[in-house]
């Protein structure tokens, strides 16, 4: 039995790796001008020197930093491909750009969506990965054109990383991971720390990690934690986010009426926002594991209780969150039972779910009283790029605290406020709303300044210098 399958292997390899060569994938020549692309246009297009792909192994539209990237190598007048899964709409600037082609990655047949509550958990997360490797290898290899670099989105790292290598040394293509989090750690938010798979996963990005010629992270604490944990030796480059253009500050009230009023979320509510009678909070949220919406759902709750019974003079709050997510629909049902079961919670509260355009997003950020961010970190040394847009649109932050990188972004007391349990959440909410919101101004004009910062001046010098762009 043993010697037949070991004999059909080898019939198998005898006939796939020669097909492999045959149909190897096209070569990035060093020193060719990716400007002859612009044959292939309608007009001629002014010189670049660089050519990126972009991977995302996720949706490309709830994927706001590797849109930027492209937007800022597509402004140098570098080509760019992304490729992804297209669940949502993408970034307006990238649409229509003749700079910019996105390669769509077929999503995985819904009897792979795995859950770790499940004894078929490990043989589902084997057909998933080897799904996502197939479509990876055609849409790197053979569906978009042989580039200078690859730029690669990190977690998920399997099989993304394996699959960027192989292809980089195929085509001779330098690449480059930017570090978002880490993927090991995501995955003990399912399996626990001890699990092993968390440790194999831990060991294959860390092994696999090595490889790049370049790495981006979004923090200074994740930079040691790569050098130190995961014993990275390449150059790591600390690359914050910054909001881009979309988000800006709206300092018309007549324009920030007029755009609450048009918008179905807060039209009804105008008038008490005119007044101050109604503060308006947004939180923007995935609904994952990582953020646990019960907390700020809790507060509230006790918000709108000792508003209603104790301090009458407290404004009543409307809460939009903004978000797609696994987690949704169970954190919706457990808002519409809480209202329902107490009657002066409508007194001093509305939270309502919203799904926004790019545009009415940032719109609404800017016209809001206050930001708020759950966002925990798996890791304890990621950044969650909504406190950026938040900071973009002149918006102060109130967020979870307790991760070393926390000081990286939010300026305690400045630009925001910091908590760690449910009890701080309702005294900052308490002490920002009372009187006439003299401390809630002030982060106000911290975070006008933060909106000052913008992504171009973090990348130019960073992403930009290592492209090698007008050198």
């Amino acid at each position: 039995m043993l010697t037949a399958l070991f004999a059909a292997a080898l019939l198998f390899l005898a006939i796939a790796i020669p097909a492999l060569i045959f149909v190897r994938p096209s070569r990035y020549e060093r020193g060719q001008s990716t400007a002859a692309h612009a044959l292939e246009l309608k007009r001629p297009l002014p010189q670049h020197n660089a050519s990126v792909q972009i991977l995302v192994l996720g949706d490309i539209g709830r994927s706001p930093r590797m849109q930027y990237h492209a937007l800022s190598i597509a402004k140098h007048g570098g080509d760019v491909s992304i490729i992804g899964y297209t669940n949502s709409n993408v970034h307006p600037g990238l649409v229509d750009n003749r700079r910019v082609s996105i390669v769509p990655l077929p999503s995985p047949p819904k009897f792979l969506q795995t859950s770790a509550n499940t004894f078929l958990f490990p043989l589902l997360a084997a057909l998933k990965l080897l799904h996502q490797t197939w479509c990876l290898w055609l849409a790197l290899a053979y569906r978009s054109k042989p580039a200078q670099w690859m730029l690669v989105q990190n977690p998920p790292t399997a099989p993304t990383l394996v699959m960027a290598e192989l292809v980089c040394k195929l085509r001779n293509t330098r690449l480059i991971i930017d570090w978002h989090n880490f993927g090991y750690s995501i995955l003990a938010l399912k399996l626990g720390q001890n699990h092993p798979m968390v440790k194999i996963n831990k060991s294959h990005e860390s092994s696999f990690g090595r490889f790049s010629t370049a790495h981006f992270c979004v923090s200074h604490a994740m930079a040691r934690q790569l050098r130190d944990d995961l014993k990275i030796e390449a150059p790591i480059h600390v690359l914050h986010d910054r909001p881009p253009a979309l988000f800006q500050p709206v300092h018309s009230d007549e324009e920030k009426y007029k755009f609450l009023s048009s918008l179905p979320e807060t039209a009804d509510f105008v008038e008490d926002i005119k007044t101050g009678k109604c503060r308006l909070l947004v939180s923007s949220t995935s609904w994952t594991p990582d953020e646990d919406f019960s907390l700020l759902i809790k507060t509230l709750c006790r918000y709108s209780i000792f508003a209603s019974t104790k301090e009458p003079d407290l404004p009543w709050l409307c809460v939009i969150i903004t978000g797609k997510g696994p987690q949704r629909q169970k954190y919706l049902a457990e808002i519409a039972r809480l209202m329902s079961e107490n009657k002066d919670l409508p007194k001093k509260l509305l939270i309502k779910s919203a799904w926004l355009s790019f545009e009415d997003y940032a719109q609404l950020l800017a016209c809001a009283s206050l930001g708020v961010c759950l966002h925990t970190s798996s890791s304890g040394v990621d950044l969650p790029m909504k406190v950026v847009d938040m900071f973009g649109a002149g918006l102060p932050v109130i967020g979870w605290n307790k991760y070393e990188a926390w000081p990286e972004l939010v300026t305690e007391g400045v630009n925001g406020l910091g908590f760690g349990n449910d009890d701080e959440l309702l005294a900052q909410l308490l002490d920002l709303f009372r009187g006439d919101g003299e401390r809630l101004q002030v982060l106000r004009q911290g975070a006008l300044l933060q909106s000052k910062r913008r992504w171009d001046e973090e990348w130019d010098p960073v992403a930009g210098k290592l492209f090698a762009f007008n050198s």
